[in-house]
């Protein structure tokens, strides 16, 4: 006696088709589980026999063998365990074949039969809509997350009795509707911090708000205590909200990873990962023997904040380069490849020296200059070069720190004209879906998007020869003018936009040499000048 039921298998951020067929035979009682089974899926026979005599259904003293199709493919989890046990009361005709097909099941038991929850759910939706199923039934616990596909009716159980009895028509289970989880169709995620919260560092604040309304990726550079950390943690709360489709994409991941909170059905925040700089590489870009998502992966559509970037490896830093120009992680392994996106914006923060006071106006720096170099060194010249922005950060001011009767700009504020130059954005790029910011266009897009005034080529042509700017360098002022451009409602990138870029680059220019009385030949006594007038206020 054979019956066949059909389940999925994840394969990076999606699924793949999984033909659980279980064979009744007579012989010597034996339960065997095939077809490349991890350590859990193997267990699962223990699980599946407990839960299927503790629901009351005895198996007969026969030979069980269940294969797992294809036989090639890697099963990982326990996510197979209750197509399992429906397939083993269809081989004894407990079920009948047809209330099995059209369907797909995923769910792991307990030894008393309760369905617990599982990972990556909401891949296996989308890859049932996709194959032309009718149907899912997942543990109850994840069918707000399954309920999020459209056109795809899905059953919640939370017990094995349920989800038989539903099968055979005795009690029928109501399909889940998206919302109706216990705690919501949303992720509650706890309010960001306000930029009105940060003293002064106005010009910093005009940067990350370009930073915010294209995409651009920003390497901070200033002492201890001059508000890098505070400002780059609020940078989420000026970011323009998820779309659905933003929106589908991070909760695939997150539900892979198994990091979607109780309850959660869908993220709706864009994600703000933070790692400790002993970070490695592979947990960075992601792999192990399952080459699982990294936090690049896990920042997707929103911001990777390195704080320290010296003390990072040097090896997990230069990971960055491919995925930042190209907006996936290509992992491979001996048995598989797999593809994950990390569409980000990464933000850095460094110190320009070991004690933190190099180059600082006032301030007395104690590293001798080898060791400044070293320490800057760190950070390679490509990976800088991949900085749309880079500043250097001052101390605050006393006066700014006081308190006034004038508040700070809040976040509300910028986060209005993030809002609106991201919209000029989608407008510009609404036949091609996949660049959805300034700093993803490509050489195409930029040709046609860019387009300068004389003045404003004029200012482009004097900063790429005087700071001996590179092709990509040239490329990434480009796309910072227009969003610029973007902010201010301009058609065309106008000579004043493109000062404020070239004013926002300043840590790869061939003429920044940093000496240790506090100056340097690319400020000219004039730190950000033009940054610091342009910077709007409400």
């Amino acid at each position: 006696m054979l019956a066949r039921v059909m389940s999925g298998a994840v394969v990076g951020i999606d699924a793949v088709l999984v033909e659980v067929e279980v064979d009744m035979a007579l012989g010597l009682p034996y339960f065997n589980v095939v077809g490349l089974p991890d350590g859990a899926a193997r267990e699962s026979k223990v699980r599946v026999i407990s839960a299927l005599k503790n629901t009351g259904y005895e198996l007969p003293q026969k030979r069980v063998t269940v294969n797992l199709a294809p036989a090639d493919l890697k099963k990982e989890g326990a996510a197979f365990e209750l197509p399992v046990a429906l397939g083993v009361l269809g081989a004894c005709r407990l079920l009948e074949e047809s209330s099995l097909s059209g369907m797909l099941f995923a769910g792991e038991l307990s030894l008393d039969g309760w369905l617990k929850p599982i990972r990556g759910v909401l891949p296996l939706a989308l890859a049932a809509k996709r194959l032309g199923f009718t149907a899912v039934m997942v543990p109850r616990a994840n069918a707000a997350e399954a309920a999020l596909v459209e056109g795809l009716r899905v059953y919640g159980a939370t017990h094995l009795r349920e989800a038989v009895e539903h099968l055979t028509g005795a009690q029928p289970l109501a399909p889940v509707a998206a919302g109706t989880s216990p705690g919501g169709r949303l992720c509650a995620t706890p309010e960001p911090p306000d930029m009105a919260d940060v003293r002064g560092q106005g010009d910093i604040k005009a940067a990350l708000e370009l930073a915010a309304a294209g995409g651009h990726n920003v390497l901070l550079c200033g002492p201890p205590g001059s508000g890098k950390t505070m400002l780059a943690r609020r940078l989420p709360s000026i970011l323009p909200p998820l779309d659905s489709a933003e929106a589908l994409e991070i909760t695939k991941i997150y539900s892979v990873l198994g990091l979607l909170p109780e309850g959660c059905a869908l993220v709706a925040e864009r994600p703000f990962r933070a790692p400790h700089h002993t970070l490695s590489d592979a947990g960075l870009v992601g792999g192990g023997p399952l080459a699982r998502p990294g936090e690049l992966s896990m920042a997707h559509h929103g911001v990777l904040f390195l704080d320290e970037l010296p003390e990072f490896r040097k090896n997990v830093l230069e990971v960055l380069r491919q995925p930042l120009e190209e907006g996936v992680v290509h992992l491979a392994r001996a048995n598989h490849n797999v593809t994950y996106p990390c569409r980000l914006m990464l933000v850095a923060a460094m110190n320009p020296c070991p004690c933190g006071y190099f180059n600082v106006p006032e301030r007395r720096c104690n590293c001798p200059e080898a060791r400044v170099h070293a320490y800057q060194s760190r950070v390679s010249g490509p990976l800088v070069d991949r900085m749309d922005i880079t500043l250097q950060t001052r101390p605050v001011e006393y006066r700014r720190l006081v308190p006034r009767d004038v508040p700070e700009t809040p976040s509300s504020w910028y986060r209005d004209r993030v809002v609106e130059a991201r919209a000029r954005q989608r407008h510009r790029f609404r036949a091609t879906p996949t660049t959805r910011c300034n700093a993803q266009m490509g050489p195409r897009q930029m040709r046609a998007a860019c387009g300068l005034t004389p003045g404003a080529e004029a200012v482009l042509k004097q900063a790429v020869e005087f700071h001996q700017l590179s092709a990509r360098a040239h490329d990434r002022l480009l796309k910072l003018a227009r969003t610029r451009a973007d902010l201010e409602g301009h058609a065309d990138i106008q000579d004043e936009d493109m000062m404020l870029a070239v004013d926002c680059r300043q840590l790869d220019r061939a003429s920044w040499k940093p000496t240790l009385d506090g100056g340097n030949r690319a400020s000219g006594g004039g730190r950000f000048a033009r940054l610091a007038r342009l910077a709007a206020k409400p």
